[in-house]
């Protein structure tokens, strides 16, 4: 399981959100750029739906391929109550050869796209994962090259971090909590809830680049 909350940041307030990060996650920030393919289930797979991403990641020498599904959020009057999404989340390393072997088993590709940008991981009462990325549409099969940017200007940045049945609660108060830092940047909350841009990330952005300025010189 993982909690999850996320929201939309303009490009030119990015640098300001990553010397805010900085400072909370002690700099440890790794360039992001991984290739996904979602795959959907034929119909002989079954009568429900099964939605499966193959991420290969392209920030390393040599390219990594994971598969991941991921569930729908916990449902219940609890849930509903919860500031961010608890959902399932099964991930396992692949081959590169995967995609041969999905098709094989009836699965057809939905769509593919690129993610650039970055990861900071942070510790608290769980592990967090912070990333901001740009997606990019490939226009032609597989042809990752020449991808472009679905919404040129905004950045996606989502923040994650593992839960159990019987810790998802601390987990999820842990990302609110966090959540709390960024909030003079970006507006975080569910997925699938529209959040826009904050109003006062334009100030903010100026005074953390001015700081990070400062502690550089």
């Amino acid at each position: 399981m993982e909690c999850v909350v996320q929201g939309i940041i303009e490009t030119q307030h990015v640098e300001a959100l990553q010397v805010l990060l900085q400072g909370l996650c002690g700099g440890r920030q790794e360039k992001l750029k991984i290739h996904e393919i979602c795959l959907k289930s034929g119909t002989n797979l079954g009568v429900e739906a099964s939605e499966v991403h193959l991420l290969c990641s392209l920030s390393q020498t040599d390219p990594v391929w994971t598969v991941r599904h991921v569930g729908g959020p916990m449902r219940g009057a609890g849930a509903e109550q919860l500031p961010a999404h608890v959902r399932s989340v099964l991930e396992s390393s692949i081959s590169s050869n995967a995609l041969r072997f999905f098709y094989a088993l009836g699965y057809k590709m939905d769509y593919e796209l690129v993610r650039i940008g970055y990861v900071f991981q942070f510790q608290r009462v769980v592990p967090i994962t912070v990333t901001a990325t740009m997606l990019c549409k490939v226009p032609k099969l597989h042809a990752i090259d020449e991808a472009i940017p679905v919404t040129p200007g905004i950045q996606l940045v989502e923040l994650t971090a593992p839960a159990s049945t019987e810790n998802y609660s601390e987990a999820v108060g842990a990302i609110s909590s966090f959540a709390e830092h960024l909030a003079p940047l970006i507006h975080l909350s569910k997925p699938g809830v529209p959040t826009g841009v904050v109003p006062t990330a334009s100030t903010a952005a100026a005074s953390l680049v001015s700081r990070g300025a400062m502690k550089v010189s």
